[in-house]
């Protein structure tokens, strides 16, 4: 077991070194859509990538997933497979109620164990990929319901 401190360090590393493995500028929160951004997650048992749709609006949250719904064959077939689409997903920190399309990495893994960290490695880069082109092929649709 790790105090509070070693696991913080442990984890900034985790991101770190995830940074110096794949040096880019991702995508993230540079959507220009208010409330829609792209994310990395990792915790003690799972690794994903995230898009949340979050906007202040309720009605602007259903009409931008339904817009990014209406994508989800596509997504499937040419992008991301394993691709899951939460409608209604609840944040269990805070009980807020989001959108949520995400993958997750498939195999064991914790952020405390650095024989996982490569493997998470190559899937947030294989995936945040496929999330980053299939953005780009599909951003004025996705704007459409951007009201």
């Amino acid at each position: 077991m790790f105090s509070k401190e070693e696991a913080a360090a442990l984890r900034k590393h985790f991101w770190t070194s995830y940074g110096k493995s794949f040096p880019r500028k991702w995508l993230l929160y540079n959507t220009k859509i208010k409330g829609f951004s792209f994310k990395f997650y990792a915790d003690n048992k799972t690794a994903m990538v995230l898009l949340d749709i979050e906007p202040n609006s309720e009605t602007k949250r259903e009409l931008l997933y339904e817009q990014v719904a209406a994508l989800k064959t596509v997504t499937e077939n040419d992008y991301i497979p394993d691709i899951i689409f939460d409608q209604e997903y609840v944040l269990e920190e805070t009980g807020k109620t989001i959108s949520r399309i995400y993958v997750k990495l498939d195999e064991k893994f914790s952020i405390y164990n650095k024989n996982t960290w490569g493997n998470a490695f190559q899937f947030f880069n294989k995936n945040m990929s496929a999330f980053e082109l299939w953005f780009y092929e599909f951003e004025d649709f996705i704007k459409q319901a951007d009201i």
